[in-house]
């Protein structure tokens, strides 16, 4: 039996929810639905009073992709929607900050993926999950993602034809570089012989810059690497890279911002050195990383490049072992871009330290939120904070600010 119910807000999964809770996905606040309720959801959902803020997706594959959660609303409810969740989750915590205007990267400029891909009766089939499924979309139109990235998709294929199994899935990293694709395979059969003579072949047919399979190298027609500053880094195969070259570039404009005034700045979560290498065409920098292949790829980029302050490297494990008060003493500036989880162990450190200013990239509002109340009890004020949405037209959030330490005098 179907039933209406008004939409009054949107959830952190970008479901929309009526009183009860009920989630009704792909809905918009103070619309009127009518659907069946099973459990907390809303299903077989009609749009009986649609809000203005709906559009058509841009996307075809929308209806049966589960990769994008808002394209059926505008642009600018989401960019509203998205710098209200971080407002919302710093006042949990009693705190405001100076908010700039977001940073929306363009359609069709995502540079990296992670493909689902899967053996079929007939072939393949590489793309993305529908909505809370294990059935792969095939998306040969993503507005998502870079044409060139796309490219990837028959390759994706063809390597679970050759090494993936039809009871599990192959996960395909494929990131777009200067020298072509640089593709990752997880999840697929275990290597041996004939399987390395196929994937070479099948890489050297694509014309991959390189194909890793569960970490081994098994391509390398050309060093698959990326800029970063003066510096080209090529990074272990499925390395962490920012998802677009829009939304990185504002987040190091922002970091070099920051950081302007100091000679000496410690990196810490510092990746392949995204920031690290550029903020050493000004100031020593100390990168700090727990991937050990990682460390290897910056420090290489390092001493290949031009014109660049000496950038040390340490791999070391920041949840269980952050940089302690008198190790961060011999430093100016920090910057802190750690993963979901946030950084609670070191911000704890940074608490009892004398650092002048903190450049926090954040992928969760919530733990950033957390972090940036126990710096502010402790002396630091939140200045200047911008949103940088990468993941255009999914609930993901991605976020910088700015920290100073107050005269404590």
């Amino acid at each position: 039996m179907n039933t209406q119910h008004k939409i009054l807000r949107l959830g952190h999964q970008g479901d929309g929810v009526a009183d009860g809770p009920l989630f009704a996905p792909r809905t918009l606040p103070d619309e009127v639905v009518s659907g069946a309720v099973q459990g907390n959801q809303l299903t077989d959902i009609r749009i009986d009073i649609p809000s203005p803020d709906r559009v058509a997706p841009p996307c075809r594959h929308y209806r049966s992709c589960g990769g994008c959660q808002l394209q059926h609303a505008s642009d600018q409810f989401v960019a509203e929607w998205k710098q209200q969740m971080v407002v919302s989750a710093l006042s949990a915590q009693g705190l405001s900050a100076q908010m700039l205007p977001i940073a929306i990267s363009a359609p069709r400029s995502r540079r990296r993926a992670t493909l689902s891909v899967r053996r079929t009766k007939k072939g393949a089939l590489a793309g993305f999950h529908a909505r809370a499924s294990d059935v792969i979309t095939q998306i040969p139109d993503c507005q998502l993602l870079d044409p060139a990235l796309l490219d990837g998709l028959p390759v994706a294929e063809a390597l679970a034809i050759l090494g993936g199994s039809r009871k599990g899935e192959l996960s395909v990293t494929v990131t777009v570089t200067d020298s072509g694709l640089d593709v990752a395979v997880t999840g697929g059969k275990s290597l041996d012989g004939p399987l390395r003579a196929a994937l070479a072949q099948a890489g050297d047919a694509h014309k991959l810059a390189r194909l890793a399979w569960d970490s081994e190298t098994i391509v390398l027609r050309a060093p698959p690497a990326q800029t970063f500053g003066n510096a080209r880094v090529v990074p272990p195969p499925g390395a962490f890279l920012q998802a677009t070259p829009q939304g990185e570039a504002v987040l190091l404009e922002m970091v070099q911002d920051i950081t302007k005034d100091a000679a000496s700045i410690a990196d810490l979560f510092a990746g392949c050195g995204t920031f690290a290498l550029p903020l050493a065409q000004n100031a020593r920098v100390h990168a700090v990383e727990g991937d050990a292949e990682m460390v290897a790829a910056l420090d290489r980029g390092w001493r290949r490049a031009q014109g660049l302050k000496q950038v040390t490297t340490e791999t070391r494990d920041l949840f269980r072992r952050p940089l302690m008060r008198d190790e961060l003493a011999r430093f100016d500036a920090v910057v802190l871009d750690p993963p979901r989880a946030g950084a609670e162990a070191q911000v704890a450190e940074l608490t009892r330290s004398q650092v002048a200013c903190i450049a926090y990239v954040s992928c969760n509002p919530v733990t950033f939120a957390r972090d940036a109340a126990r710096l502010a009890a402790a002396g630091y004020r939140l200045g200047q904070l911008r949103v940088v949405d990468q993941f255009r037209w999914s609930t993901h959030i991605e976020l910088i600010a700015a920290f100073s330490l107050l005269d404590r005098a």
